[in-house]
């Protein structure tokens, strides 16, 4: 069996959160977009202060990564823009324009993202139990925050949801002991 080095882990640390930088940029350009598309709308104050919290996030992993004396990978990150710009490109029921699923899609999407940074936030709390470098206080306050993005982004996608598929008539077949109507 091979011994892992000391730097091993230290590695393997740089990687996750590349990754989660390269994720945290993707999320930013896809909120500032989403915000950018209800701009005048209901829901536009609430959208404009989670791209803002997206934003505060994504530099506060980069300041994490500093202290920690870990590099940022530009070309991660680049390739997290990359993917959010390649992810407009599904298929929405519309080729040209934004099909009123968009909305629920992206936020749907923005809601795991927001979960994947939560489970992240508490990776790092691990690491600052050991290491003083991190602020312990810090990132349980990013926590906390992940926690409301995520029942924001929640109800915004229930109300999206609610829109789309709100002239659906209730199903009255009875499911039949094989599951089928």
């Amino acid at each position: 069996m091979r011994k892992r080095s000391e730097s091993e882990p230290r590695r393997l640390l740089a990687l996750y959160l590349g990754d989660h930088l390269a994720g945290a940029t993707a999320g930013l350009e896809l909120m500032r977009r989403i915000a950018r598309q209800h701009r005048g709308g209901p829901a536009a104050a609430r959208l404009a202060r989670l791209a803002a919290e997206a934003e505060e996030d994504r530099d506060a992993l980069r300041e994490v990564m500093t202290a920690l004396d870990l590099p940022l990978s530009s070309g991660r990150a680049a390739l997290g823009w990359l993917g959010e710009k390649a992810g407009r490109l599904k298929l929405n029921g519309r080729l040209l324009s934004r099909s009123p699923l968009s909305d629920a899609v992206e936020l749907e999407a923005m809601r795991l993202g927001v979960e994947g940074k939560a489970d992240c936030r508490r990776s790092l709390q691990a690491v600052a139990d050991t290491d003083p470098r991190i602020d312990r206080g810090r990132i349980d306050a990013r926590l906390a925050g992940a926690r409301h993005q995520s029942d924001v982004l929640g109800m915004l996608r229930t109300e999206a949801t609610d829109r789309v598929f709100a002239g659906l008539a209730p199903r009255t077949a009875v499911r039949t002991a094989r599951g089928r109507r």
